[in-house]
């Protein structure tokens, strides 16, 4: 088996793709799909991470995590679609009675400890209340990779500030100090990795199945994305988080504090990272600066044509 992978997601196209990799990756078992409101409402969420198992099929089907009833004050449906997966429509079978996100992460770091990185691709919130159902949960988690936050680069969800932070700050900020191993990679390297209208046709042919799925859902993003940015292609930002579990050496990174501002009134979700010369703050993060855009893009070439 490969690494243990807990995923929490927004699924939102680009987390469609990275979720689609993971479970087509032989290096990575993903244990469980714990889902969360931020590009769709809590219950598409759940719906959206259903589609997404049924439609891929993998060999080991993941345990499934049931939203938070939670509503945040960001819209994400310009870019993704309202139901999250483009204009696309698919059949769902849902589950009666899923557990909750944040039980289904606690379940799993503690049926192996010291064994799951969660992959975080959407609003902290979950792993926020993970940490508060399970004292002790952070000494238990291997690792946490966070797709989120902004340096350098203007915000998306605001003029500093991100799209998953901006939803809930304080969970952010918890999460980001409770002393848990963490890489974090902010926008100025997911936007680095983009999908082009052309890199529709290196896509794996029927039936492979994550290649059908994907060229429904992608084209929607790839126009919104030219409409709301005008960038030719889409960006793969989430997928980034499932290349720093399966290649990191593809992602550079180093260790800095960061910190999340919770009131602001232009600020709110605001990363603010600590790059003062000889400052005392802990570092509390590996923070991705630049990445290796040919490795990485060699990995879902070769990760898809086996799908």
């Amino acid at each position: 088996m490969g690494e243990k992978v807990v995923i929490i997601c927004d699924p939102g196209i680009d987390g469609a793709f990275a979720v689609a990799l993971a479970l087509q990756d032989p290096e990575l078992e993903v244990l469980a799909l714990a889902a969360t409101a931020g590009n769709v409402p809590a219950e598409q969420a759940t719906r959206n991470v259903h589609i997404l198992v049924e439609q891929l099929d993998p060999q080991r089907w993941p345990r499934l995590g049931e939203a938070l009833p939670v509503e945040y004050e960001v819209d994400g449906t310009r870019l993704h679609g309202a139901a999250g997966l483009g204009n696309t429509s698919f059949p769902c079978a849902q589950l009666h009675h899923p557990h909750p996100s944040d039980k289904v992460i606690v379940d799993q770091v503690k049926q192996y400890p010291k064994e799951v990185t969660v992959v975080c691709l959407g609003p902290l919130t979950a792993l926020a209340r993970a940490l508060d159902r399970e004292p002790g949960l952070a000494g238990l988690i291997h690792r946490v990779v966070c797709v989120g936050g902004t340096w350098h680069e203007p915000g998306n969800a605001g003029p500093v500030s991100e799209f998953h932070f901006t939803c809930d700050p304080p969970a952010a900020r918890q999460v980001l100090n409770a002393g848990m191993p963490m890489t974090l990679i902010p926008l100025d390297v997911t936007r680095k990795l983009v999908f082009a209208p052309t890199d529709l046709l290196r896509l794996p042919e029927l039936p492979a199945r994550a290649g059908h799925f994907l060229k429904q859902v992608l084209p929607f993003g790839i126009a919104a994305t030219a409409n709301m940015y005008g960038v030719e292609g889409f960006h793969l930002k989430d997928v980034l988080g499932i290349i720093a579990v399966a290649r990191p050496h593809a992602l550079k990174t180093r260790p800095m504090s960061v910190d999340i501002e919770l009131r602001g009134e232009l600020t709110r979700g605001m990363s603010v990272i600590d790059n003062r010369t000889g400052r005392t703050a802990k570092t509390n993060v590996d923070l991705a600066f630049d990445l290796d855009l040919h490795a990485v893009k060699a990995h879902i070439d070769f990760v898809l044509e086996m799908a």
